[in-house]
């Protein structure tokens, strides 16, 4: 059998660790037991999904998103003026 060794951050090892059913199933063994979603969500997907759905915000939610970007000013430079 072929073997691979692959690096991982410390949370996806602990994840790992914890889904095995008993203490000596390998990660290979989890790896295999795991399930994938075939379908992916690609941009052309999410723009067509989009594109059919109704408007995530009301017309008075954007007003109030438009004012308070009006409204927003750059912070005050502290170190201006020493």
């Amino acid at each position: 059998m072929a073997v691979r060794t692959i690096s991982l951050k410390t949370e996806a090892y602990e994840r790992l660790k914890a889904a095995r059913r008993y203490p000596t199933e390998s990660f290979s063994e989890v790896v295999l037991r795991a399930t994938w979603p075939e379908d992916t969500v690609t941009a052309a997907g999410l723009l067509a999904l989009l594109r059919t759905s109704p408007p995530w915000l009301t017309d008075e939610e954007l007003a109030t998103v438009e004012a308070a970007k009006a409204a927003d000013a750059p912070p005050e430079d502290k170190w201006a003026g020493r």
